[in-house]
């Protein structure tokens, strides 16, 4: 690309998050992300490039191992509930970490409304949670969901509106795509039937393997650990006040991406009420001896030994450093994947056209050719274990206020105790 050509004016703002800032040129379909520093941390050259150095031997010697080849590519949150002996709350065992987060996050003012999304509806495998679980970020994207047509952004990104105003707006974009005929007419009808197509064809893109390698057999856990659903789950809890059951929990094909990140996650064995005091042992250690922390590869490099030492599935803690080390950068690596982005990508296939190699997914009326990638892979730091442990604490505390709040509003009150009270037995 020529420096010297380069118009600012070209190229388009897309988003940020706490550690970068990403920007695309739509002409050239190039994405470019920069990373932010804080202002009063000076950083000389060499650690810059020391620190982007590793951002993509982490991406290219640890995640592509756990993906695969397809998946990452060098330069949507946790898909199941803790189910360690660590976990301090009960509530933790039954409802999850994001469902719990939305009423900190409303109650301090980040976004209007609490979302019906729940990740564990999305991982389930089974098609009606995962329709039910993409609609409800279709209704309330937050910071969770993005549409870009041709580079431009056209859903998502912003403070929710009118999700009906939205909703047509968007069928307006993407009717070309799954009904190339125009064979409906605008109004709600369409807007529906435009919507059914793109949460069928997400799933069956969620749920289609395209990456045959080994990797897709490594497993972290058994998936028989832990609840399969989120007692906060509009999706669950309307079922439980229909009083059904849930749905057949489906299982996820082992070589989807879906499958592979929720593996990645579940390295996470010990839940961070059992991870922070074998952090306190890392921590105690680096104290005495700051001088091992590279030889300890807190930092990098992150190479094949560093993967290889992830694969420690232990969690018989013998006392020992290295023992905590491991499942301090295991929870690292777990929580990357926990906050990492899935992109997909679809594009029309014309009738006659042959998919070749591209992967194909039908819709109603069209075919879309797709791919799936991973993004945001960059390795949690060290230090933000402390601030994790807090907020856990904050997330659990503020939603079991939450709770008993509503669940003294339902009760009716209790007679005092200068009024009457008769009871009065029919015979039967």
């Amino acid at each position: 690309m020529d420096e010297g050509k380069m118009d600012e004016n070209e190229w388009v703002y897309h988003g940020e998050g706490n550690k970068s800032l990403v920007v695309a040129h739509a002409q050239r379909c190039v994405v470019l992300r920069f990373l932010k520093f804080h202002p009063n941390r000076n950083k000389a050259s060499e650690e810059i490039l020391q620190h982007l150095q590793n951002i993509v031997d982490f991406s290219k010697n640890v995640m592509k191992q756990f993906f695969g080849e397809n998946y990452v590519h060098s330069g949507p949150k946790c898909g199941f509930i803790p189910f360690s002996s660590d976990v301090t709350q009960e509530l933790k065992r039954k409802v999850c970490r994001y469902c719990m987060h939305q009423h900190l996050k409303v109650a301090t003012g980040k976004w209007k409304q609490i979302s019906k999304y729940c990740p564990l509806d999305l991982y389930s495998g089974n098609k009606q949670r995962m329709h039910f679980a993409l609609k409800s970020l279709l209704q309330e994207a937050q910071n969770n969901l993005k549409i870009f047509k041709n580079g431009e952004l056209i859903y998502g990104g912003k403070e929710a509106r009118d999700s009906v105003a939205d909703w047509s707006e968007l069928a307006y974009h993407l009717k070309p795509f799954f009904f190339p005929s125009n064979g409906l007419a605008s109004g709600p009808h369409c807007t529906r039937a435009v919507i059914r197509e793109l949460v069928h064809v997400l799933t069956r893109v969620l749920l289609t393997s395209t990456d045959k390698s080994r990797l897709g057999t490594w497993r972290a856990v058994p998936n028989t650990q832990g609840p399969r659903a989120c007692e906060a789950s509009p999706f669950s809890r309307q079922l439980r006040c229909q009083g059904k059951n849930p749905p057949e929990h489906s299982g996820l094909p082992k070589g989807c991406l879906l499958y592979k990140t929720l593996q990645v996650q579940m390295l996470d064995m010990l839940d961070i009420d059992g991870l922070y005091p074998l952090y306190s042992r890392v921590e105690r250690y680096l104290q005495d001896f700051p001088e091992q922390r590279k030889t300890l590869q807190i930092d990098g490099p992150y190479n094949e030994s560093f993967y290889q030492k992830l694969l420690d599935l232990s969690t018989e803690d013998d006392g020992t450093l290295a023992y905590a080390l491991t499942k301090v950068q295991q929870y690292r690596v777990a929580m990357t994947a926990k906050d990492c982005s899935i992109m997909i990508t679809l594009s029309p296939c014309l009738q006659d056209e042959s998919p070749g190699q591209r992967a194909v997914v039908p819709s109603s009326k069209s075919r879309l050719a797709f791919s799936v990638s991973v993004l945001d892979l960059d390795l949690k730091p060290y230090e933000s274990i402390p601030h994790q442990y807090t907020l856990d604490g904050k997330i659990v505390s503020y939603y079991l206020k939450a709770v008993r709040a509503k669940d003294a509003a339902a009760v009716p009150p209790r007679f005092t105790g200068n009024e009457d009270c008769t009871l009065v037995l029919h015979k039967v």
